[in-house]
């Protein structure tokens, strides 16, 4: 199913689910870097591939490709936060695009503000922030906080990461430049 780009413009399909080979639409924007297909599939893999009533959080959500992706996959809840305003309106767009799937909420807003305030707890983060601006130890203190006990972290990074606070790397992988994680509370750490 191909539609027309429009020039400057960026696409990523939907691999899994509800949503599957849908295209979404996205523009230039600093730092933004679209999860690739095959990144997704091994996430999705790892995850088992039905998120059946699992709360999610996306907190740079940028093309929208982890985020509609749990979705499409049946997550119950899928909260997508972006500050910029070019790349939030084709979030809206791509939410009208898959007839506005009522599990998703997208928010205009910033990663370290959202998770201060919210008292919202997740089964799942995907944190995919842009590179070399400190952004992962900025959220690491905020992060245990807004997630269950049992809950999982995906996290790309320009470099591998063992640990973060109390999370450890379980599933780890290498495409191109960018190390993405999965990553889980240590045992001896609950916090529900």
């Amino acid at each position: 199913m191909k539609s027309k780009a429009s020039p400057g413009s960026n696409a990523v399909r939907i691999v899994g689910g509800e949503f599957r080979r849908r295209v979404l639409r996205f523009p230039d924007s600093a730092g933004l870097r679209p999860t690739p297909d095959r990144v997704r599939e091994t996430l999705f893999n790892w995850l088992g591939q039905e998120l059946d009533g699992w709360h999610c959080l996306d907190l740079f959500a940028g093309s929208g490709a982890l985020g509609f992706e749990a979705a499409s996959r049946g997550a119950a809840r899928v909260v997508m936060i972006e500050k910029a305003p070019r790349v939030l309106a084709a979030l809206q767009e791509n939410h009208e695009l898959l007839h506005k799937p009522p599990a998703v909420e997208i928010v205009r807003g910033d990663a370290l503000q959202y998770l201060s305030s919210s008292r919202l707890k997740f089964d799942l983060i995907f944190v995919d922030p842009p590179y070399h601006q400190g952004w992962i130890a900025r959220l690491e203190p905020l992060l245990d906080a807004a997630l269950h006990a049992d809950g999982a972290l995906y996290l790309e990074a320009e470099n591998e990461i063992e640990t973060l606070g109390a999370w450890q790397t379980v599933r780890r992988g290498k495409a191109g430049e960018v190390h993405f994680h999965l990553m889980r509370r240590e045992p001896s750490q609950p916090n529900d």
